[in-house]
């Protein structure tokens, strides 16, 4: 570890030095939505931590909230919620303990309010930081969700119930006709992506798409993907379970419609 390194709580009255998800330009699409959603769940409990390094600035963050108030379809009540982790934007600062330390901060917020442990979704993939990081710190898996979602958890107090994915299925049933985006701004990724493949579902494939933005935690709980804050369905099928590009979704599309 370097010497330089400092964890900053990070908020609505800093962020435009230290940045978000990689985001400090309030000009680029995504960062004005992202911001709003920071001072909106603020008075909820929401905390980031910035990794920062005097030399190369930001190099990682974490984000977390109470877990009623999380943005991903499970019942996690009384634990602390991680939604997003990373470390490196520069490979020296990588596979150097620093996620361990900033899921340490968590884990200490937790604590210090009595919460039940602290609880993440994971997944091997984009987007989302995969399970090695979470058991290597004491964290095990208490469910799943499909296609290849686990939701893990650190417990601090060993009798609490565990939490859980809330019935995913069940909220898909109300998008089985047409082609619907549903997206939340606590992931700023998706805004310019959606925008083009709004365009490029009317122009290339005829279909006018419904865009669901999740205007709360509630709405996000209720998301038929385990990822909660992003998932593309089409005639009651998941056909993207993350954010992705327009010619990612070009793809799929032109794969559906051969069938």
């Amino acid at each position: 570890m370097t010497e330089d390194i400092q964890i900053i709580d990070t908020n609505s009255e800093n962020i435009l030095k230290y940045g978000v998800c990689g985001y400090k330009n309030i000009k680029k699409p995504g960062f004005p939505e992202k911001f709003d959603w920071i001072k909106k769940n603020e008075s909820l409990g929401l905390r980031i931590k910035t990794l920062y390094s005097q030399n190369d600035g930001t190099q990682g963050m974490i984000e977390y909230l109470p877990g009623e108030f999380c943005y991903r379809p499970v019942d996690a009540s009384g634990y602390m919620f991680i939604h997003c982790i990373f470390v490196g934007f520069k490979n020296a600062y990588k596979n150097k303990g620093y996620a361990s330390l900033l899921i340490e901060e968590c884990v200490k917020d937790a604590k210090s309010n009595n919460l039940n442990g602290v609880a993440v979704v994971t997944r091997e993939g984009s987007f989302m930081v995969g399970k090695q990081l979470f058991i290597k710190n004491g964290f095990e898996k208490v469910d799943e969700a499909l296609p290849d979602f686990e939701l893990y958890v650190k417990k601090l107090n060993k009798e609490a119930k565990n939490p859980k994915f809330n019935d995913l299925s069940k909220n898909l049933t109300k998008y089985s006709d047409g082609l619907t985006i549903i997206r939340a701004n606590q992931c700023p990724y998706s805004i310019k992506n959606v925008s083009e493949i709004v365009e490029t579902a009317k122009k290339d494939f005829g279909i006018t798409p419904t865009v669901i933005n999740l205007e709360s935690y509630k709405d996000a709980q209720e998301n038929p993907c385990a990822f909660g804050t992003f998932c593309i369905i089409y005639n009651g099928e998941i056909v993207s379970y993350h954010p992705i590009s327009n010619t990612r979704f070009v793809n799929i599309m032109n794969k559906i419609i051969k069938k």
